[in-house]
């Protein structure tokens, strides 16, 4: 996101704003809509995400990682959703929710790579644990930094790094022969 854009929206320019929720939306969307599994309600923590964003204006300047920050503030909302929607006890963790939901991922070059093949790819996410999906999704398919999903998650490094090789291993042994062409694909997208 370009440095005018963010100067602009703190002086409170709205085509500005515009044009930064069309870069951050769709994002959102997808990491609001993992957690919550609600098309409607990963909608309406978004907007409440850009509202937050649009109040808070004059000190957009101070924030050091968009992305980062976006992200957090939509996992803040969206567990602070699940608390008031499913009348879950204040404190929610990793382990209270229970099943993150991943956007059907689709090909880079579907010349190489069949309907059927990224349908079992996607089917093969669909059946990791929920807290491993979660992790994968954020690590290898949005591409967030290890550093960050750690301090967004609560948790170390090192448990990140072992979802991620865990989920890799059982796409592995799920695809079976299938996983060479996915993996040769997809690998210019790190999700191997």
């Amino acid at each position: 996101m370009e440095a005018n854009i963010i100067y602009r929206i703190a002086k409170g320019e709205e085509p500005a704003f515009d044009a930064f929720m069309d870069y951050y939306s769709s994002t959102l969307y997808r990491y609001a809509f993992g957690i919550l599994g609600v098309k409607e309600s990963a909608e309406e923590v978004v907007s409440d995400v850009f509202f937050e964003i649009w109040k808070n204006r004059s000190r957009i300047l101070e924030i050091e990682s968009m992305g980062a920050y976006l992200r957090t503030i939509t996992y803040q909302k969206s567990i602070s959703y699940l608390r008031h929607e499913r009348t879950m006890p204040a404190c929610v963790s990793l382990d209270d929710i229970e099943n993150f939901t991943v956007s059907p991922v689709s090909a880079p070059d579907a010349e190489y790579i069949s309907r059927e093949e990224i349908e079992a790819l996607n089917r093969a996410i669909e059946e990791l644990p929920p807290k491993c999906r979660h992790v994968f999704f954020l690590a290898k398919i949005d591409r967030v930094p290890y550093k960050e999903i750690a301090k967004l998650l609560d948790i170390s490094v090192a448990t990140i790094n072992y979802h991620v090789s865990y989920a890799k291993d059982s796409l592995r042994k799920r695809l079976g022969s299938r996983f060479t062409t996915i993996a040769l694909l997809f690998w210019s997208l790190d999700i191997f």
